[in-house]
C-alpha cells in the first residue's frame, strides 16, 4: 500500500508556510492516502511565554513572511497570552481524527488559520473546542479527550514514530510503499520537487 506520512505540528510556523505545498500535493494526487503524524514541538505549559522567546518567534514569522509570502496576523502577540505549549493542539488533531475519520487535515488547517490569521490561541482548550464544533464534531465528545491520558499516549506514539523516521525538521514528508520508507523532505519545501518525486515513485498508481 502506498501512503504519505505528513509529520507536523499545527503550531509550527513553517508548517503553516507549507500549507500551499500540502494542498498542491492533495490536488495532484487526490487518491493518495495521507496520514498526519503529530510532531509535538512543545510540552503542556501554563506559564506565559518569556518576552525574549516571543520576540524570537515573531522574528521567525517575519522571516517566513518575507521569504515565502505566507501571511501572519501579529495581533496574536498583543491580544493573546502566548504560551510555549503545542501538545494540546497536536492532541486536538488526534482526537478529531478519532471522532471523525479523515478530519485530521481539516482540524490542523482550522488550528493554523485560528492561530496565524485570526489571532486565537490554540494552546487554550476553548479555542480547540470551538474549532472542532466548526467542523461538525460534537463538543461534549471532543472536550474530555483533548487532555485525556489515552490521547497523550497516542501523541507520545506519534512523537516516537517521528524519531524512528529520523525527522530532523517540521514539516516532514515520508512516502510509504509497502515496507519501504522513502524520505521526501525535512523542513519547508515548495511543491515542484516533491510532486515530481511522487510522480517518479508512482504515487498515482
Amino acid at each position: 500500500m502506498k501512503k504519505l506520512l505528513y509529520i507536523m505540528d499545527p503550531m509550527c510556523s513553517w508548517c503553516w508556510a507549507f500549507s500551499p505545498t500540502a494542498e498542491a500535493i492533495k490536488q495532484t494526487f487526490p487518491n493518495l492516502a495521507v496520514e498526519f503524524i503529530m510532531g509535538g514541538l512543545a510540552a503542556d505549559s501554563d506559564s506565559p511565554m518569556p518576552k525574549e522567546q516571543q520576540k524570537t518567534i515573531r522574528s521567525i514569522w517575519q522571516h517566513i513572511e518575507e521569504s515565502t509570502g505566507t501571511k501572519f496576523n501579529y495581533d496574536f502577540w498583543t491580544q493573546c497570552s502566548p504560551r510555549r505549549s503545542t501538545w494540546r493542539a497536536c492532541r486536538a488533531v488526534i482526537v478529531a481524527e478519532q471522532l471523525s475519520p479523515g478530519s485530521a487535515a481539516q482540524m490542523a488547517n482550522a488550528i493554523q488559520q485560528a492561530y496565524y490569521l485570526n489571532a486565537q490561541n490554540p494552546s487554550d482548550s476553548e479555542t480547540l473546542i470551538r474549532l472542532a464544533e466548526s467542523l461538525g464534531i460534537n463538543a461534549s465528545d471532543f472536550a474530555p479527550l483533548i487532555d485525556a491520558q489515552s490521547t497523550q499516549q497516542t501523541l507520545q506514539e506519534h512523537m516516537a514514530l517521528s524519531r524512528q523516521l529520523n525527522v530532523s525538521g517540521f514539516p516532514a514528508l515520508r512516502f510509504l510503499d509497502g515496507e519501504k520508507v522513502i524520505r521526501l523532505s525535512d523542513g519547508y519545501s515548495k511543491p515542484d520537487r516533491i510532486i515530481k518525486e511522487l510522480h517518479q515513485l508512482g504515487a498515482n498508481e
